[in-house]
């Protein structure tokens, strides 16, 4: 038997026939879903430390559970000692089941980790359905061992859905239980 993520069977079971029922989808085509997370990490003072890097791509393959690839400087720049194609950050792309495990482990383990958390911010759309979520320490996630954390860096996570609105997201997102702010 093959193991199939918990927030997988939640969006089958739960997530898709609620938000069919509230939007009047005729087909189960049409309910959005979470195509992909794509996980970015700047590092800035990797121009003058190399290690940093390395120590970033450890600390994303802990946190995903996938390989991350190192982002590459694209113009020289000389007043932040920039050359062309310098490592300055890693980035992951997360689908299918590794996307929901590290869903599920942003939404139930990671959040509730940052301090004087009170929700994440509703205004993180692009006007397409996708939402961008800001991280300011990368040691809110479980896997870090902050005792070998050399440098406490953010990182950009993006949900990429295939909704066409942002309010279609937006409720897709909720009924995934993504603890948005309330005014």
């Amino acid at each position: 038997m093959t193991y199939i993520p918990r927030l997988k069977t939640k969006y089958k079971e739960e997530v898709a026939p609620a938000l069919r029922k509230k939007f009047n989808y005729k087909s189960v085509m049409q309910v959005p879903r979470i195509t992909k997370i794509c996980v970015n990490q700047g590092v800035g003072d990797a121009v003058s430390d190399k290690k940093l890097i390395d120590s970033a791509i450890a600390e994303m393959t802990q946190i995903t559970g996938q390989k991350p690839v190192p982002t590459k400087s694209k113009k020289d720049i000389s007043n932040f000692k920039l050359r062309v194609n310098v490592p300055i950050g890693v980035r992951v792309t997360l689908r299918d089941n590794t996307m929901y495990e590290f869903l599920d482990r942003l939404i139930a383990v990671a959040l509730p980790r940052i301090r004087d958390f009170r929700g994440i911010n509703p205004k993180g759309f692009d006007g397409r359905g996708n939402y961008t979520l800001g991280v300011t320490e990368q040691i809110i996630f479980p896997e870090i061992d902050i005792d070998k954390v050399g440098k406490v860096t953010g990182m950009d996570i993006t949900f990429v859905t295939s909704a066409q609105t942002d309010e279609e997201a937006m409720e897709l997102l909720k009924e995934f239980g993504f603890p948005f702010k309330t005014n």
